[in-house]
């Protein structure tokens, strides 16, 4: 059958309340995170990821997990995923009230064991009760593969070992899945690779890009996505974050710079990216840190937008 030319909508799925403030030094108060979440809702954004529950004895800065899930002002139309990596941290969620939420594996061994403490094979294995917990609760399952080109233990990763896991989770019924570059590492080339293999095992309709930009990289490499069809990508406002356990990896791609690229390639994000601008200011200001995106330090106002 024809394939249906790819949507000139993308969806930005916003991580900087989740991934970006858990790998940022500084702990903030619930209400500054309640607020940042809020304050994302009023940007046009689809998808805000809040929290992540986790144990807070192995993340301390998520250890509000369920003030804030219950706290922030959950607008129409907007999902709010949480990361739940075991039952145990599901069943809290769903308590919490969470309608969406995320499970990960890594396509390495080597950092699935650091990360937590199983191989790749065996940490899928644990989250199964998640995915069945999930199905009869009606609640929707998003999947995140780490080390999808290159592993701060192992080196590089091979697309087969990405394929494999990526395959797992689609059939276990992840919804979509998000690829994730955890070191930064990926180039336009590795991407293309690991990319050719992936969308060959699963439709780019049920993909996501998760890319830091530790070596600069991360823009190229969401160019890249775009050419294989992929419509959703992971950023985090004014590029919070990093990852704890894969030493030197600065954060995410900004959500700024990222929306700019998009709408200067004339696609639809639905995000007014002077209110994001905004909104980059004020966490930044909480953390005490300059902002990691380019644009929000350039911009003198929304006139500067190309056309």
């Amino acid at each position: 059958t024809a394939k249906a030319a790819p949507s000139n909508q993308v969806r930005i799925v916003e991580v900087g309340p989740r991934d970006g403030l858990q790998n940022e030094p500084k702990l903030l108060p619930a209400a500054t995170k309640i607020e940042l979440i809020d304050r994302l809702s009023q940007t046009g954004l689809r998808t805000i990821e809040a929290t992540s529950f986790v144990s807070a004895k192995w993340v301390p800065q998520m250890g509000d997990n369920a003030e804030v899930l219950c706290g922030i002002r959950k607008v129409p139309g907007i999902s709010y995923p949480v990361l739940t990596p075991n039952i145990k941290g599901f069943e809290s969620a769903l308590a919490a009230g969470a309608e969406e939420v995320a499970v990960f594996g890594a396509a390495s061994d080597a950092f699935s064991l650091k990360n937590v403490n199983a191989t790749a094979a065996e940490a899928i294995e644990r989250f199964k009760p998640v995915l069945k917990a999930a199905k009869e609760h009606g609640v929707r399952v998003r999947g995140y593969v780490s080390t999808v080109v290159g592993c701060p233990y192992e080196g590089a990763v091979a697309p087969s070992a990405v394929v494999k896991v990526v395959e797992e989770l689609h059939q276990m019924g992840c919804y979509e899945i998000s690829l994730g570059d955890t070191i930064g590492v990926g180039t336009p080339g590795s991407m293309r690779r690991m990319l050719d293999e992936v969308t060959r095992a699963v439709p780019a309709e049920n993909l996501a890009v998760h890319c830091h930009d530790t070596y600069g990289q991360a823009l190229p490499n969401i160019l890249v996505s775009l050419d294989y069809g992929i419509r959703v990508v992971d950023s985090s406002v004014s590029g919070l974050g990093g990852c704890p356990y894969a030493k030197g990896a600065s954060g995410n791609a900004a959500t700024e710079d990222v929306v700019y690229m998009l709408h200067g390639l004339g696609l639809e994000t639905g995000v007014d990216l002077d209110k994001l601008i905004q909104v980059g200011r004020y966490i930044c200001a909480e953390l005490g840190r300059p902002s990691e995106s380019r644009v929000n330090r350039a911009w003198k106002g929304p006139q500067q937008a190309q056309k």
